[in-house]
């Protein structure tokens, strides 16, 4: 018997000073009761009750128990009501994980929004590139771009990421306009690559993965200042349109190649219970469903249009 049970039930007694009063009171048989209340004086060492044949009362240890442990319920009861609290209400704390290109997207804006939405949720967002494990580092969603491999892992498609190469009109004026990725070596490459990886770009050619390797002019391990060197006309940085929205809306980049892009790379979530999950993460997972929405394609030069091709996913290229 849970001793959570047997204190109560030994309260029950101890307040109505009868333990058929105490049965009547929570539903039990009174030899029930006594049974429970043997088990806990056999835990204990000790004699709880005096009896008699018209009433019961505290021994010295009794009244201590009884002294003691009302705030214990009182505690286990608030406690109690927080939990279903947050199982039924979005409230609490929620730890996330994403990569750095992320936060140069609408996804913080959108993380904002929400806890306007839910304000009693609170957010701790770990921004890192490196794959995070949501067991051992006690995270409850992480962001993540490309596949995802952890097979404990229940992954959620937010967004499709369609990819272009992006360079200023002024630069595809002076260097010429690539038709095909294996054009890219000739011009400036602006590149992504974790310490220690090969710079390299991945595109899809008829029904084919390509990979490009690199010799960038600039190469950063964390792709936000890829996007400040593009708009100042140093170079080509492949990129998703999600990544690149601001800049291509506003004529800044003119996107190429999309006709390459490497096919079904999405923007995943991935958790790790699909059962009893808090409220707070439903929410958050049904926001973001609603809300992820693809920016509209840029229109593309006449070249960009050339083909459409099925699609097959590859690896991601990190830049997200």
């Amino acid at each position: 018997m849970d001793s959570l049970d047997l204190i109560q039930t030994f309260r029950e007694v101890a307040r109505r000073g009868s333990f058929s009063g105490a049965a009547r009171a929570l539903g039990m048989s009174p030899a029930n009761v006594s049974k429970y209340i043997a088990q806990l004086e056999s835990r204990f060492g000790l004699r709880l009750f005096h009896r008699t044949t018209r009433k019961v009362t505290l021994t010295e240890a009794g009244e201590l128990l009884f002294e003691r442990s009302g705030a214990v319920l009182e505690l286990i009861d608030f406690t109690q009501g927080e939990m279903q609290e947050r199982a039924t209400r979005p409230v609490g704390r929620l730890a996330l994980t994403a990569p750095h290109a992320l936060m140069a997207t609408e996804l913080p804006a959108l993380l904002g929004r929400f806890m306007q939405h839910y304000p009693g949720v609170t957010l701790h967002l770990h921004v890192t590139n490196r794959t995070v494990n949501l067991v051992d580092e006690g995270v409850d969603l992480a962001f993540r771009v490309g596949q995802i491999l952890e097979p404990n892992l229940i992954v959620r498609r937010l967004l499709r990421l369609d990819h272009v190469a992006a360079a200023t009109p002024a630069y595809w004026d002076r260097r010429g306009r690539p038709t095909h990725p294996n054009e890219l070596p000739g011009h400036d490459q602006l590149a992504f690559a974790l310490p220690g990886e090969a710079p390299h770009w991945r595109f899809h050619d008829r029904g084919k993965p390509l990979e490009l390797l690199l010799t960038p002019r600039f190469a950063a391990t964390d792709p936000a200042p890829l996007k400040t060197w593009a708009a100042q006309g140093l170079g080509v940085v492949w990129g998703s349109v999600h990544w690149l929205a601001d800049l291509l809306a506003s004529g800044t980049l003119e996107p190429l190649l999309h006709d390459y892009s490497p096919p079904e790379v999405w923007l995943y979530v991935g958790y790790m219970q699909r059962r009893h999950s808090s409220a707070a993460l439903r929410a958050l997972l049904d926001y973001l469903d609603a809300h992820f929405q693809p920016p509209p394609m840029p229109a593309l030069p006449a070249a960009g249009r050339k083909r459409a091709r099925a699609r097959a996913a590859p690896s991601p290229d990190g830049q997200g």
